[in-house]
């Protein structure tokens, strides 16, 4: 997504993941639950490609965005932002957001489909990121993992997916708090989707990425895509023009939902997948979360809190997450 970390704002060898405290949702948590599922990897997927629906943020990733040049390391470091939200502690999360709204910051221009202005820390499009995101994970975990989460728990997740929000430029007040507010939100937004050629071409690359960009992506891209399109409604296939075969459609499913109840019965396989299919970093990120001792506090802390605890010194703190010029 056009949340990404360019150089990262953590070092993974020698930060730990979780030492201060279990971050701000802790282990109980369906987020920690759906965000470490072999399934997320589908997700992950669906969701960088749902990205290019919004006008502005294809203008952002096709001007300088760097998922061209580089694609494994911009999907890697991406990846490994919304893991460190999800499960690292609260120093960790606070550290890489404060880097990701400097790295976003530089990311501005005109988008030349609508003549606007764009920035990678517009609000509205932080939000379409963050919920495609959540969304796109736990859609990909009901359709190809345990399945549903229990009332208790998705009331939970989507708590939790506000709290995330709060480290993004996002609106509190816009962040959907359950899945009507999320559907409710898709329609709200959908009058103000396009695909330009742009947009297409950036689906597609990350759907089938080519074998220029190395063999190791350009497999995993083709593995995964079947999975990730079978969960979308059949308008943003149509208009993405990525639609498959009704076959594919009810013969990928179950092979993918066997393949993903071998990962879960082996974490350490998932460890080396999420490293191979995604990158170094998310896959270090993800073998720390399997090992990881216990912090030194088993608290979980607000985002407010941690940001008076272990944001740097500089001036007055951003307000709803926006640098304060």
């Amino acid at each position: 997504m056009t949340t990404h970390i360019d150089r990262p704002a953590f070092d993974t060898p020698t930060m730990p993941l979780r030492r201060v405290d279990n971050g701000f949702f802790g282990p109980d948590s369906p987020t920690w639950k759906v965000w470490t599922s072999p399934t997320a990897l589908i997700g992950f997927q669906r969701a960088v490609t749902l990205e290019h629906f919004d006008p502005a943020l294809t203008a952002s990733v096709a001007d300088v965005g760097g998922i061209y040049t580089d694609p494994y390391g911009r999907l890697d470091h991406t990846f490994a932002y919304f893991l460190v939200v999800a499960v690292g502690d609260s120093r960790m999360a606070v550290t890489a957001s404060d880097h990701l709204l400097k790295v976003h910051a530089q990311s501005t221009g005109v988008d030349p489909i609508t003549g606007r202005r764009y920035s990678a820390n517009n609000p509205d499009s932080q939000l379409w990121i963050h919920v495609t995101g959540w969304h796109s994970v736990l859609k990909c975990y009901e359709m190809y993992g345990p399945g549903k989460l229990t009332a208790e728990e998705e009331k939970r997740y989507w708590a939790d997916c506000v709290v995330a929000a709060e480290l993004q430029t996002c609106r509190p007040s816009d962040v959907p708090t359950n899945r009507d507010e999320v559907r409710d939100y898709f329609e709200t937004v959908r009058s103000g989707l396009c695909v330009s050629e742009r947009a297409h071409r950036g689906m597609h690359y990350l759907l089938h990425t080519p074998i220029d960009r190395g063999p190791r992506v350009w497999a995993s891209s083709r593995i995964v895509a079947p999975a990730a399109i079978a969960t979308l409604p059949k308008w943003m296939r149509t208009v993405g023009g990525f639609d498959h075969p009704a076959i594919v459609d009810a013969a990928y499913p179950p092979a993918v939902r066997a393949a993903v109840r071998l990962l879960r019965r082996e974490p350490r396989l998932t460890s080396r997948l999420v490293r191979r299919a995604i990158g170094p970093m998310t896959g270090a990120l993800y073998a720390q979360h399997l090992s990881s001792p216990s912090p030194d506090s088993a608290t979980t802390p607000t985002v407010t809190h941690a940001r008076e605890m272990y944001r740097p010194s500089r001036g007055p703190a951003p307000e709803n997450g926006v640098p304060v010029a």
